[in-house]
């Protein structure tokens, strides 16, 4: 039984841009955020509070954050590694925190330097301080399904680092296939896992689109009852960890899926498209959606 509707959380903004090497305005994130919100998007990642040594790009992550008009209705949410960067973000409201942890040691240590169990540790008093704050916290399972390191990952990793989360008072975890690897029985498998530790309605996908599986991995996905994803406008973003992974899925693809299938997205494609070719002519190159790229040219060709 497939959902009748689904949740979008555009993760554009924070890891669609992290790994730009051209400087992104935060005037440009800023009306990024505002175009995603416009177009319908309840649920926007927005930046990250680490620090600028690692991720130059989100050094503005305050001012962007404080110069957002924020909907009532959109869920607004930052990425936060350690307790330094919780505290600083606290001071721009999130409405959710996402921590991370890699479902194999080796893109663990290259990742953060410390192995999955010190990750979890690491992250215990973010998730507590959050909570104890009343903002929701989101987790992110990075190679879920493949590892540049060590290849296939087997399902009981995922549920290993799944309950670890869990334990520590995580109440969402995403499903991630970082390096875009996965194959439907693959990405089942994973999701299966963290299952048995996770409630249907706290579960996500995150699928990169490499091999270009992320479209035939959201529909497994959904097939299992799996109703919320995330995607990047423009199929914007990479791993800086994981040579080779290209960008997300995009947005605008998994939306012109879902609405081609009658499932109810809340977001309007034409006003997506918009904001999809604004953030690509700010990085001044064309969009990794294809069907933000055929949509746009129908409409200019018309």
């Amino acid at each position: 039984m497939l959902p009748v509707r689904v949740k979008i959380v555009d993760v554009g903004p924070r890891d669609g841009l992290q790994n730009e090497k051209q400087p992104v305005s935060t005037q440009t994130k800023i009306q990024l955020v505002h175009l995603l919100q416009d177009a319908g998007l309840k649920e926007i990642e927005v930046t990250s509070f680490v620090s600028p040594k690692w991720v130059p790009q989100m050094a503005d992550n305050a001012q962007v954050m404080e110069g957002i008009h924020r909907k009532k209705e959109v869920r607004y949410s930052v990425l936060t590694p350690n307790l330094k960067g919780f505290e600083a973000a606290l001071l721009s409201k999130p409405d959710e925190i996402v921590v991370f942890g890699a479902a194999t040691q080796s893109f663990s240590q290259k990742n953060i330097n410390c192995s999955i169990e010190e990750s979890v540790e690491r992250f215990s008093p973010v998730v507590k301080a959050a909570r104890d704050a009343g903002i929701y916290v989101r987790g992110a399972m990075s190679c879920a399904v493949g590892c540049p390191y060590e290849g296939d990952v087997p399902a009981k990793a995922v549920g290993y680092l799944a309950k670890l989360m869990k334990d520590i008072g995580v109440q969402h975890v995403g499903v991630a296939d970082t390096i875009g690897t996965g194959t439907p029985r693959k990405v089942q498998a994973a999701m299966e896992a963290t299952l048995q530790y996770f409630e249907i309605n706290d579960v996500s996908g995150h699928f990169h689109d490499t091999y270009g599986q992320a479209l035939a991995n959201t529909l497994a996905s959904l097939e299992m009852g799996v109703w919320q994803f995330d995607t990047s406008i423009a199929g914007l973003g990479g791993c800086p960890y994981a040579k080779g992974a290209t960008g997300n899925v995009a947005t605008e693809d998994v939306v012109y899926m879902l609405h081609g299938m009658g499932i109810d997205t809340g977001i309007d494609l034409d006003a997506l498209i918009n904001a999809g070719q604004f953030i690509s002519d700010a990085l001044g190159r064309g969009t990794q959606s294809r069907a933000g790229k055929a949509l746009f040219n129908k409409r200019v060709n018309a």
